[in-house]
């Protein structure tokens, strides 16, 4: 957009002498100062009881033009209340007077004093003639100061005048997912700690929501920015802004969005049940007339399709393999009820052949078919990443050192994405005092973390697990962390600020920043989920 010459300032366009008037009567006159009261006594204020107490105003030191803004204003605010007022009303006769009124006043929209005026009457139209909405978008300064409500008339046919005004707070709540994924400092506002409802009251999805209003068009153009931003990135966050956007306008009663959105029902439905922590007979039916297990299953496997589907424009649900209830859940079973088995027999009287026989057998190696399934499908996975957040959390030692290094090799290096490693590490920074030993180091570090060192974010969740947990580290383990975490020319400066931020604490002995004690904050909405306690 470039902003043209401004000629007259509007005035003249209305029948009123402006500054080109004033600027002629200037040079042409023999004497200027009778030419400005003529000026005066012409353009003032037409009232004439108001004249004789001009003088008194000068004699006080009120400045003409200090006088005549203070009554500008206050007609303006008048004006704009009573516009206001009009606009609030409904029928022909309304949209009759807004147009008369936008004809009469648009010249003006280029004097600053008078533009409000004229952006409340377009703020108060409905549908605004393409000829005024030209004007505003060809200048700068107008477009800037158009109301949101006009712009979105703008917007309906300028998708890249959409587009970027969009793109920075897309770009925005990228930057904010992100900060609380990566903040090393943060240990209690957690990527998972808000629950649904606060998240959609963010400033971005609140922003959009306003930007969308009830506009079907622009609502549809945000979600194709965000398919085509997911669809080049496969950041999930994308999808996330989705969900929480549509559920914003939910919240709003935006019923021309949500009535048309086919996913409105059945996102509406899985807010509930996570804000409930429960998926019960009635809302499983909502969302298909399935038993709840496989019904989940079926949206997990949907969900980690997202990305293929959009590329491959097959929309088609990925068959779910019969073998994951069958064989893995089974297997995944098994560990559960050894976690089970060991938690009660710790609280058994002291037997040590029978414990030893107990943690024989309920402590080996998982069962083939967890390390093969996790291999081959994305669904496994994440089941066997959350049973590992759950042993995490349960402070299940075992149970962790067992699972843990099967992720490692998980399909699509699923374990290695942030939202994962961000709960993983922070539950681990309140298991500092194990990484003394060695055997748990092995697998936290060895095993698991760096088999993932390749890719570019695990340095980053790695460098905050240790920046806590340093202290209990034996000295040729510190050694060897601080040498495969060392950045190199792939890493960014984030990432080599941390590092150096990190050496200089250790080389300084500094302790550690405090660890809250209370674990509650680490809770997600799957974390959550009621487990069998131990008989």
């Amino acid at each position: 957009m470039t902003t043209p010459k401004i000629i007259g300032a509007g005035l003249e366009d209305v029948g009123v002498p402006g500054r080109n008037f004033l600027r002629n009567a200037l040079t042409s006159c023999t004497d200027p100062l009778k030419a400005i009261e003529e000026f005066q006594l012409e353009n003032g204020i037409l009232l004439p009881s108001l004249r004789p107490m001009l003088p008194l105003l000068d004699l006080h030191g009120v400045r003409r033009l200090d006088f005549h803004t203070s009554v500008l204003e206050e007609l303006r605010d008048r004006l704009v209340q009573h516009i206001n007022e009009i606009g609030q009303k409904e029928g022909k006769e309304r949209d009759r007077k807004l147009k008369e009124l936008l004809a009469k006043s648009f010249p003006v929209v280029r004097v600053k004093a008078l533009r409000p005026v004229v952006m409340c009457i377009l703020r108060n139209t409905p549908h605004i003639d393409d000829k005024y909405l030209k004007v505003l978008v060809r200048d700068r300064e107008l477009y800037n100061d158009t109301d949101t409500e006009v712009k979105r008339q703008i917007w309906k046919d300028n998708q890249s005048l959409f587009g970027d005004e969009v793109s920075p707070l897309l770009s925005q709540y990228i930057k904010e997912k992100e900060t609380v994924l990566f903040d090393h400092l943060n240990l209690t506002n957690l990527f998972f700690t808000p629950s649904p409802k606060v998240r959609r009251q963010g400033e971005v999805v609140q922003k959009l929501a306003h930007m969308i209003g009830n506009s079907v068009k622009l609502y549809d153009m945000v979600l194709q920015f965000l398919r085509t931003l997911f669809l080049r990135t496969r950041n999930i966050h994308y999808c996330t802004l989705r969900a929480e956007l549509l559920m914003a306008l939910h919240d709003l009663e935006v019923q021309d969005i949500i009535s048309v959105d086919p996913c409105h029902k059945f996102t509406w439905c899985l807010d509930a049940c996570i804000r409930e922590k429960n998926v019960d007979i009635k809302r499983s039916r909502e969302l298909q007339d399935n038993t709840i297990l496989i019904l989940l299953l079926r949206m997990l496997a949907l969900g980690l399709s997202a990305w293929v589907m959009i590329d491959s424009q097959e929309f088609k649900e990925p068959k779910l393999d019969s073998q994951i209830l069958t064989k893995f859940l089974p297997a995944l079973m098994s560990l559960m009820v050894d976690d089970q088995v060991r938690a009660l027999n710790s609280k058994l009287p002291p037997d040590e052949r029978e414990s030893a026989i107990t943690i024989i057998e309920h402590s080996g190696p998982p069962p083939d078919a967890c390390q093969a399934f996790v291999q081959e499908s994305s669904v496994t996975s994440i089941l066997a990443m959350y049973y590992t957040l759950h042993s995490a959390r349960s402070k299940d030692r075992v149970g962790l050192m067992r699972i843990l290094g099967t992720l490692a090799n998980c399909h699509n290096d699923r374990a290695f994405e942030d939202p994962f490693l961000h709960s993983l590490v922070s539950l681990l920074i309140h298991w500092s005092d194990e990484f003394a030993a060695e055997d748990f180091s092995t697998v936290i570090f060895d095993e698991f973390f760096f088999a993932g060192l390749g890719r570019d974010n695990v340095p980053k969740h790695l460098l905050k697990l240790v920046w806590y947990i340093y202290p209990k580290l034996p000295t040729n383990r510190l050694q060897t962390l601080i040498k495969a975490l060392q950045p190199t020319s792939q890493h960014n400066e984030t990432v080599r600020r941390l590092y150096e931020s990190l050496l200089e604490r250790i080389g300084n002995q500094q302790e550690p920043p405090v660890v809250p004690t209370n674990m509650d904050h680490l809770d997600s909405p799957l974390l959550s989920v009621p487990t069998p306690a131990p008989l």
